[in-house]
């Protein structure tokens, strides 16, 4: 009577909840600001993340999730205990019934990691979903029928692909190149190139004006500050979508063969089924100009673009808690101790 059925998409860049019966009510940086001194949590969230790169030294931005994976398990507990606190703030709710989703490629312990952060939280009882199919069911695909189902969930830490039928996932592919390593790549090119360093904000701001990963009509470019390594001091470049596209080639690579080995395992009636229904992008990845088009160009399969793509991982954590008893055994099972 006094539950809350919340729904968790734990993201390395992004975290969103969703309240069954309210919707998505939470969207936030996975960041928390800590002070060194007390070693306590100053901020979390949208407030955390506005102060990277610019605290003194007694006070850090930490990301506790790298990777799609619990880096830092006490500021992850942290974390998750004020996302949830807010979603049950200003309820009669006590208690939190928690679903969290995990990439497919995780291992027991990181597994066990995250079950342990959200009890630490205060969640009671807590259970996890695979991503894929918390996207799939967020993307509006039915994935209980007997026909194959492909989506590719491209986030901050890993892009997850996967082929799915009757509700199980029956090939994968999870690899920890996504969002993130697209912000590194283009730092990286930027350093090589220019002699000059700039920060991951700065990458991202890049990656979402002009960058893509397929050759558009009109180029774009764009003007970059940061710091010259030569002499140490302050200088402006400009950079286009063509070097952009260039820096971003090899984590795009990655993702791309993901996509293959994923297709060359899956059964070859499943196969027709693909071919014939397409792959569905999910993921802040998805948003990235020309990604669809270079899928489209590699496989030469049909690619959609989920409608909501950020939001697909959570909306599918609220599919389930409005119907768990359809989707029960798509829920991991326990976590035994030995």
């Amino acid at each position: 009577m006094f539950t809350r059925y919340i729904g968790i998409d734990l993201g390395t860049a992004n975290t969103l909840v969703f309240v069954r019966g309210k919707g998505i009510i939470l969207r936030e940086p996975s960041v928390v600001a800590v002070n060194t001194r007390t070693d306590q949590a100053c901020s979390v969230g949208k407030e955390a993340k506005e102060i990277i790169g610019r605290t003194p030294g007694s006070i850090i931005a930490v990301r506790p999730l790298k990777d799609g994976v619990i880096a830092d398990f006490d500021v992850a507990a942290t974390m998750l205990q004020e996302f949830i606190k807010k979603a049950l703030r200003k309820t009669l709710f006590t208690k939190a019934r928690v679903l969290i989703c995990i990439p497919s490629g995780v291992t027991a312990v990181e597994r066990r990691a995250v079950k342990e952060a959200a009890e630490k939280a205060g969640a009671r009882p807590v259970q996890l979903v695979l991503e894929p199919i918390a996207a799939a069911l967020g993307a509006g695909l039915d994935i209980l029928q007997p026909t194959g189902t492909m989506v590719v969930d491209i986030g901050g830490g890993t892009s997850e692909v996967a082929v799915i039928s009757m509700g199980g996932i029956v090939s994968s592919r999870s690899v920890r190149t996504a969002g993130d390593a697209f912000d590194m790549a283009i730092v990286n090119y930027v350093r090589k190139k220019y002699n000059l360093l700039i920060g991951e904000r700065t990458a991202e701001t890049v990656k979402l004006e002009i960058g893509s990963a397929f050759p558009e009509v009109h180029e774009s470019t764009m003007e970059l500050r940061g710091r010259n390594l030569l002499n140490g001091l302050p200088e402006n470049v400009t950079i286009t979508s063509g070097e952009v596209r260039e820096a971003l080639s090899e984590p795009l690579g990655i993702v791309l063969d993901a996509i293959r080995e994923t297709l060359r395992n899956t059964p070859p009636e499943l196969s027709a089924d693909v071919i014939e229904q397409g792959i569905t992008l999910t993921g802040g990845g998805a948003l990235l100009r020309g990604m669809d088009k270079l899928i489209n160009r590699e496989t030469g399969m049909p690619v959609y673009v989920a409608e909501y793509p950020l939001d697909c991982v959570a909306e599918g954590t609220g599919k389930i808690l409005e119907n768990l008893p359809a989707y029960e055994e798509m829920l991991m099972e326990e976590i035994k101790y030995y």
